[in-house]
């Protein structure tokens, strides 16, 4: 069985970084995704706004490197889960477990900068999923490093090399 997804949109609102009651890092945020076509009344491209929960170092990352307005490529699993409200109802949640994320954008094209870190939120009690494992790392941004490695340029003209 196959369950991928691959999604490229702005966030809407800043990342969300919480931890479980383990210590694990999880964040969540929303994209916007625009549809391919336009509505035939309006003329207007309408966008799906999709969940994206983050584990590990790849929620450190997202909450680090991206903010609102930021394009980003989501690579990760379609993911439905099932809780109880505080009403005592059954609600149902979709949304993307993402295993990598990938700048959409330059830093030049995000409206804010984009390299800000985002405000840390306070220790959330959000459970892990049940076998939840680690990111995979094939490539792209799935892990942050132990340091900052991403720095600014002093010397750089906007010109590309060839």
């Amino acid at each position: 069985m196959l369950n991928k997804i691959f999604l490229q949109g702005r966030l809407v609102a800043d990342p969300e970084l919480r931890h479980t009651p383990n210590g694990v890092a999880v964040a969540s945020f929303r994209i916007a995704v625009d549809r391919d076509f336009k509505d035939r009344e309006t003329g207007e491209r309408k966008a799906d706004f999709i969940n994206v929960v983050a584990w590990r170092q790849t929620a450190e990352f997202v909450s680090r490197y991206f903010t609102k307005g930021r394009m980003a490529v989501v690579e990760g699993k379609l993911q439905t889960r099932d809780y109880t409200d505080r009403d005592g109802n059954r609600r149902y949640a979709t949304e993307v477990v993402a295993d990598n994320i990938y700048f959409g954008d330059s830093r030049r094209d995000s409206e804010g900068g984009g390299y800000a870190p985002a405000p840390q939120a306070s220790r959330g009690s959000y459970n892990s999923p049940a076998g939840n494992s680690s990111p995979s790392s094939g490539g792209g941004y799935s892990a942050a490093p132990a340091v900052d490695q991403f720095a600014d340029l002093t010397d750089d003209d906007g010109e590309l090399p060839f």
